[in-house]
Order: C-alpha cells, then sequence, then structure tokens
C-alpha cells in the first residue's frame, strides 16, 4: 500500500518542463494526500489503544476518508500517467532530435538554393510516417518591412492547386457525381462541342486531370504550340549539307526563314499576357470565355499538354457535380482536411501572415510582383497555403494509398479516399509527361516516378510522386516518397516522407532540392529503426 500512495510522482517527467508544469495541481494534490497521511498515523500510534472502539468513532471515520482520498488520488495518478504519456514533449523532442543530422544538412542545402536563385524568402517542411519533424522559414516574407519567413507564413501555392482540385474530383467521383468518361458537356453546357481537323471530337474529366483534352495552355498560337512539341521529340541529327547555288533568289531565302523564326519566337513562361489578368471573374463558368472558344492543339486523348486552362473546365465540372460553388466546396474540402490556412488567392481579404512576391527586373534587381488577380485560374494556381497545411495533404493521401496494402486495419481510421480511389490518382497515364522530371508520367493531377532499377550496383529509382508550381512571384513542391510497405507490412500508415517548400520568388525549381531532402530524411528514418 505505502508504493502506491508514493508512486505517482514517478508518473511526472523530470525533463519536459511543460509536462512539470501542467501537472502542477496533481503535485500539489499528493503533497496535501501525504502530508494527511503522515499526520493520521502519527495520531494513531500516539493514541492510547481503548478495549472497544466504536463504530462511528472519530479514527474510523478518517481511515474511512484517507482510503477513499488514496482510491482517488492513485485513480488520477494513473490516468494522468496515460495522457502524460501520449502528451510528453520529451518524446517529440527525442522524436526530432533523431533527426537532428537530417535537418541540418537539408537546412545548408535549403540557403544555398536560396542564394543561388536570389529568392526573398523560403518555407520548408518536412514529416517522417505523418509526424511534422520540420518546419522552417529562411529569408523575408517581405523585404520592405524585414519580416522573417516562418512556418505559419502563408504563399502562393501556384500549381500544387491542381492535386487539390484533383482530390475534390476523387471525392465526387467516389460519390457517384461525376463519371470520369462522360463528355465535359454533361456537366458544364456552356463549354461548345469541340473538332479537330473537321472531325467531332470527345473531352472527358479524365482528359482533363491528366492533360490530355488538348486545350491550349497561356500560349494561342497552336502552330507555335506543335512545332516546339516537335522540336523536343526530334533527335539531335548533323545538318544535312547541300549545294548552294550562287543565285541571288537562294541566298535570300534563308533570310526570309530567318525573319519568320525571329518572329515565332518561343515566349519565357513569364512572357506570356495571361499570367497579369487583372480582371475578377465572378464564377469559374465566366473565366471559360478566357479560351472556350479558341480552336483545340491536339485531338483530345492523343498529345500531352500541360494545361491551366484545362482545369479551371474542370472547376466548372466540380461546381456542377457537386451542386455547390467550386471554392465554396474546396474550402469545406479543406476544413475537413484539417487544412485551415488554405484560402483562395484573394486581394481584398486580410490574410495573416500572407508574403509579398516579388521577381526579377531587366536589370536582375529584385522588385515587388505587379497586382494579379487569379480568379481566372483557381482550380489550376489559385490558391494561398502554409508549408504545415501542405504536410497534412501530402499525409492524408499517402495514408489513404497505403491503406490498400495494409495487412491489419483493426483500430485505424478511414483514409480520405478510399484506397482504391488513391491508387488510382497516383497511377501513371500513358502518353503524358512532366517538366519537372523526365522519369515520370503525369497521373491524375500527380507526376509519378516509378521505382526501378536496370543495372546491378547502378541508380536505384525510387518511386515518389509530386507536383510543382510557378505562379505570379511564387514557385512551389511538395512531394511525397512512400516508404515500401512489403518490407514493413506490419506498419500502421502513412508510411514515409513528405516534402514542401514555398518560396516568394517565381521560376525558382525545386522538384530536384525537395527529392534530395526527402531522401535525406528517410535515410535517417531508416537508421533510427535500426538502432532501434
Amino acid at each position: 500500500m505505502s508504493r502506491l500512495l508514493c508512486l505517482s510522482r514517478g508518473l511526472i517527467c523530470t525533463k519536459c518542463k511543460c509536462s512539470a508544469q501542467k501537472s502542477e495541481p496533481f503535485v500539489s494534490l499528493l503533497t496535501l494526500r501525504v502530508k494527511f497521511r503522515d499526520q493520521l498515523m502519527k495520531r494513531f500510534i500516539s493514541t492510547p489503544r481503548r478495549p472497544v472502539i466504536p463504530f462511528y468513532s472519530n479514527r474510523r471515520t478518517a481511515l474511512w476518508l484517507f482510503g477513499i482520498g488514496t482510491g482517488f488520488v492513485l485513480a488520477l495518478g494513473l490516468k494522468y500517467r496515460d495522457s502524460a504519456s501520449e502528451h510528453c514533449e520529451c518524446n517529440a523532442q527525442k522524436s526530432v532530435s533523431q533527426y537532428t543530422a537530417a535537418i541540418e544538412a537539408s537546412r545548408d542545402l535549403l540557403r544555398r538554393i536560396k542564394d543561388e536563385v536570389g529568392a526573398p524568402g523560403m518555407v520548408i517542411g518536412v514529416s517522417v510516417d505523418g509526424s511534422h519533424v520540420w518546419c522552417e522559414g529562411v529569408g523575408y516574407a517581405d523585404l520592405e518591412n524585414r519580416v522573417p519567413c516562418g512556418p505559419e507564413t502563408v504563399m502562393r501555392i501556384a500549381s500544387i492547386s491542381k492535386p487539390l482540385t484533383a482530390a475534390a474530383v476523387a471525392r465526387l467521383w467516389e460519390e457517384g457525381k461525376i463519371h470520369l468518361d462522360d463528355p465535359v458537356q454533361k456537366y458544364v453546357p456552356e463549354f461548345p462541342h469541340k473538332q479537330f481537323e473537321g472531325e467531332n471530337v470527345t473531352i472527358t474529366p479524365r482528359m482533363l486531370l491528366s492533360h490530355l483534352s488538348g486545350i491550349r495552355h497561356y500560349e494561342k498560337d497552336g502552330k507555335k504550340v506543335r512545332e516546339d512539341k516537335e522540336k523536343a521529340k526530334r533527335l539531335l541529327k548533323p545538318p544535312e549539307k547541300k549545294e548552294e547555288k550562287g543565285s541571288a533568289e537562294n541566298k535570300e531565302k534563308p533570310k526570309a526563314e530567318d525573319s519568320g523564326a525571329k518572329s515565332r519566337k518561343k515566349k519565357k513562361e513569364f512572357e506570356q499576357e495571361e499570367y497579369y489578368l487583372k480582371d475578377n471573374f465572378e464564377n469559374v463558368i465566366q473565366a471559360l470565355d478566357l479560351f472556350k472558344d479558341d480552336p483545340l492543339i491536339f485531338k483530345p486523348g492523343s498529345t500531352f499538354l500541360y494545361s491551366t486552362h484545362a482545369f479551371t473546365l474542370l472547376s466548372a465540372v466540380v461546381e456542377r457535380a457537386a451542386g455547390q460553388h467550386f471554392l465554396d466546396h474546396m474550402m469545406k474540402m479543406f476544413r475537413e482536411l484539417g487544412m485551415l490556412n488554405t484560402v483562395p488567392d484573394e486581394n481584398d481579404p486580410i490574410i495573416y501572415n500572407r508574403s509579398r512576391f516579388y521577381h526579377f527586373n531587366k536589370k536582375r534587381r529584385v522588385v515587388n510582383c505587379p497586382y494579379v488577380d487569379n480568379s481566372y485560374k483557381w482550380a489550376g494556381g489559385g490558391f494561398l497555403s502554409t508549408a504545415s497545411d501542405l504536410l497534412v495533404f501530402g499525409n492524408a493521401l499517402l495514408y489513404s494509398y497505403q491503406m490498400a496494402e495494409a495487412k491489419n486495419t483493426d483500430g485505424l481510421l478511414p483514409g480520405f479516399f478510399r484506397p482504391h480511389t488513391a491508387k488510382a490518382i497516383w497511377a501513371p497515364v500513358d502518353k503524358t509527361e512532366a517538366s519537372w522530371d523526365k522519369d515520370g508520367l503525369y497521373a491524375q493531377g500527380w507526376l509519378v516516378v516509378e521505382k526501378q532499377q536496370k543495372y546491378g550496383q547502378c541508380r536505384s529509382r525510387r518511386h515518389y510522386v509530386s507536383h510543382t508550381g510557378g505562379a505570379v512571384g511564387a514557385s512551389s513542391v511538395l512531394l511525397v516518397l512512400p516508404r515500401d510497405q512489403r518490407t514493413n507490412q506490419k506498419l500502421p500508415p502513412p508510411q514515409g516522407v513528405v516534402v514542401t517548400i514555398i518560396t516568394n520568388m517565381q521560376s525558382v525549381g525545386l522538384n530536384t532540392i525537395a527529392l534530395k531532402i526527402a531522401q535525406t530524411f528517410d535515410k535517417a528514418r531508416d537508421g533510427e529503426i535500426a538502432s532501434a
């Protein structure tokens, strides 16, 4: 009994200050109980024994009360032990400390990239097996007022909006409200039926998700886009030598061709005028007016053509299928996911911790980006978020994806998506590609790189999924590196590393650095398990 009475102090963590502070009420109660016990034992020993002790004597009552008090305090102590073990900050600190070397190496790499590209600020977030182990900002969210970047900094996530929209489509598909192979006109009759080279063609939501619809991106000149595609596919060959005639006609011909080539010179990404639209569109149906009457660049289903406008059409499909305004539907989904800092990039609302956005002028000086209105592309590049929110989203998909291979799901909650849905989202689609990793294929709103090793003792390619983003004054990446569940089927999902990086400078490639950082934490995690 004495052991039980003196046990409770051992339940208090001596290293975690926060836990000790939280335990003060319990400690004070324990102290009073011990004092009361000591006083009672002294009285019991010092009092002379009597032949008969009445049943309702003060001593019997005191012992009875003491027993009840001891039981109450003991129960409270056991309850505190369970809750303290769950919330003790020492456990979190221990987990993070195991990634100290990985954090230091990744921080150094992040700062190098920041300096190399001249970005004013960057924010990185890393989670391992569903636990956020590192979230940090470097540089400034606002150069003029010297506001530093931090984990709470809100930035444009650009085309990471596409995986978010794909998630909304997937949920509606699970509910039977969207059929991916139906013509889009079933949901959006305002979008005209299309022809390609005189042939009637069909565009479906599945094509929109995988950028196979043939709908243009920001470049309106279809001939130029097709020529660029052909040049990218063409193998490098030595120019064929032709006999040159001395006539003036033949000498002038190359000049004419050169002048035509210059007139069709490819614009840089952020030289496209539609990036800088300032018009406000009241809804996604109105935003279709930008491109709905333009001819298709390719026949639907035949050629990959990355298109933000295609996702604007997809948002109209979501709106009609859900029976709710697109932004309202997305905000509802964000609340369900727990992404409370993810909002539309609207200019009027006061959004706490919102970053400023920057680019380089012609003299290579950092300047503020011009005002833009992104209401024409909510689905394809119009949301703001934080690194922490993007980690939540990545882990939600990873959890759902790995539930399909989990052997024992007893005690596990269902994923945000059904397992077969998550598998379909990350299934590579034929005839697709992506600019940020040539090893991958596009899926349903994500790039997917599959596991592969061609030769012994040579490069072993890991399976991962990602999406990058580029907008006016912003660049981003969200990358998920799943752990091979076949070797760890007993571990509950999510198992893997999620990395996100957001910056307030445009035209910054971040996929390669995100993959390196993910692999660094993956190795650190394997070391942790080996030493456990």
